[in-house]
């Protein structure tokens, strides 16, 4: 049986290189990539935290942070889309030229 310290450790390293990811990445997909990597993070802390008090609310947290994890990338998936067409590129730096 696994401690929940060592969940713990995975969704802090997790979380982490996923917060590295977004302040240093130019690339939007990349962006999108490390909010899905953080989102993942909080979900192994709600998993871990119902299993160490026996109860499922964690667990149903997780699910709609799941479901809310797959909205949230069909609205990147489309700015992206966006970004691209308008710029040829998917770098985030030029999106502010997109401003009034």
């Amino acid at each position: 049986m696994v401690p929940a310290q060592y969940y713990l450790l995975l969704s802090a390293a997790m979380f982490c290189i996923g917060l590295f990811g977004i302040l240093t990445r130019k690339n939007a997909l990349l962006f999108l990539m490390s909010v899905e990597l953080m989102l993942t993070a909080g979900n192994i802390n709600f998993v871990a935290f119902s299993f160490q008090y026996g109860n499922l609310t964690g667990q149903v947290f997780s699910l709609f942070t799941i479901a809310l994890a797959a909205a949230e990338v069909a609205v990147g998936i489309g700015i992206i889309l966006v970004l691209y067409r308008n710029f040829r590129g998917v770098d985030v730096t030029q999106a502010t030229t997109m401003r009034w």
